[in-house]
């Protein structure tokens, strides 16, 4: 991860308390691989601790700030500290005018503009501007992670990351939208947060055209496409493209239904399921086909529809070649030809090729009786039963079910 300017220079400015002179070549940080880590430009020389090397060239003498008293060994580095405090800014770059304090952090920040990247990871081949950030980078590598937090022990490779996460145990959130007011722990989190007000989607499949406002979206999108599925139930093998998928699936193994619903106590494992469910006792339908009008609780129940308008039944039995619309109903449909009955009644062992059938079939033992008619009031367990007894009522032989 790239060090942008102003932290590059803060850097510098330390790096200046360790150095005889103005001049990058004295003093050359080592590669983690490296012994020895400093090499003085004066002598040649390699020390592990250069300025302990430098008080003795200088006779131990050192230079003091006037403001903050922080000591230094080259009187020039005082000035070029004192900068940093000032914020005075006496260099500037040519293409886009960025101003600097240090002419080391102009020349540094051109690499930006050069796009000149003379470090390189020997591992990964990965380059970087700065030798700092491939020093950062190389701990990806060696998984080492010297900043730990001192509340829940939790390592981590840089210092600013343990900054941010600080937060998390302070509950502190600095970024706040300016549209909705919601606060965050992190900027980037409120810029991606900003594309909900501005629609913004920068990333988009190259093979379907779908956009999203994040790049993390998009990599789980093209699952899709691959039919990747990197994650495993470990009990029955199942496997899903997403890992909230299977943090949802373990709960049918662990029976844990969490949601319920505050109408008739039917609970579920999943949220959403539950939304969907109150559909039912509020007959909101907010997906309406712009052909012929008919409304639906789900959206996939719509892009199903419109197969009807368009005679498309793309999934055909390679048995008897009888195509089908949906998915789902060739998968019921080959249970004809198997004889399979998946579905059978705990309480009288009767058996079903089709859940619904057997959610219907539970109504014998209950007496539910879920469909009235709104003539005489007579009740059913079925809504084919229901039409039929509509005739009754209306005289009509060749009665089409209500809808």
């Amino acid at each position: 991860m790239e060090i942008n300017a102003e932290t590059n220079e803060r850097h510098l400015v330390n790096d200046m308390s360790k150095k005889s002179n103005d001049t990058d070549a004295n003093v050359k940080s080592a590669t983690p691989k490296d012994n020895k880590h400093f090499k003085c430009g004066s002598c040649g020389t390699e020390f592990p601790e250069l300025n302990r090397h430098f008080r003795s060239n200088t006779n131990g003498e050192s230079y003091s700030c006037n403001t903050c008293s922080k000591q230094f060994f080259d009187k020039s580095n005082v000035n070029l500290h004192h900068r940093t405090l000032t914020n005075e800014k006496l260099y500037s770059c040519d293409v886009c005018g960025k101003e600097f304090s240090h002419k080391g952090s102009l020349n540094l920040h051109y690499r930006i503009h050069t796009n000149e990247k003379p470090y390189l990871c020997d591992i990964c081949g990965k380059e970087f501007s700065l030798k700092g950030s491939l020093d950062t980078h190389y701990r990806i590598h060696t998984n080492e992670k010297p900043y730990s937090c001192d509340i829940c022990g939790k390592g981590f490779s840089q210092k600013g990351y343990l900054n941010i996460h600080y937060r998390i145990h302070k509950n502190e959130k600095p970024y706040s939208c300016d549209k909705c007011g919601k606060e965050f722990s992190q900027k980037t989190n409120l810029n991606i947060h900003y594309r909900i007000h501005t629609s913004e989607k920068p990333y988009s499949c190259d093979i379907c055209g779908k956009a999203f406002s994040q790049k993390c979206n998009l990599d789980t999108h093209y699952r899709i496409h691959t039919n990747e599925k990197p994650y495993s139930c470990d009990v029955c093998s199942k496997e899903f493209s997403q890992e909230g998928g299977l943090d949802t699936h373990y709960r049918t193994h662990a029976g844990n239904k969490s949601y319920s619903c505050d109408v008739c106590n039917k609970e579920f494992s999943r949220k959403s399921t539950l939304k969907y469910h109150y559909r039912i006792h509020t007959n909101e339908k907010p997906f309406s086909c712009n052909i012929c009008y008919k409304r639906f609780t789900h959206k996939c129940a719509l892009s199903s529809h419109y197969q009807i308008h368009s005679n498309e039944k793309p999934y055909s039995c390679d048995i008897c070649k009888k195509a089908f619309t949906h998915k789902s109903n060739i998968k019921n449909h080959y249970r004809t030809h198997s004889k399979e009955k998946p579905y059978s009644c705990d309480i009288c062992g009767k058996a079903f090729s089709q859940k619904g059938n057997l959610d219907t079939h539970y109504r014998v033992h209950t007496n539910e009786k879920p469909y009235s008619c709104d003539k005489c009031g007579k009740e059913f367990t079925q809504k084919g039963g229901l039409d039929k007894h509509y005739r009754t009522h209306t005289g009509e032989e060749n009665f089409s079910s209500f809808v």
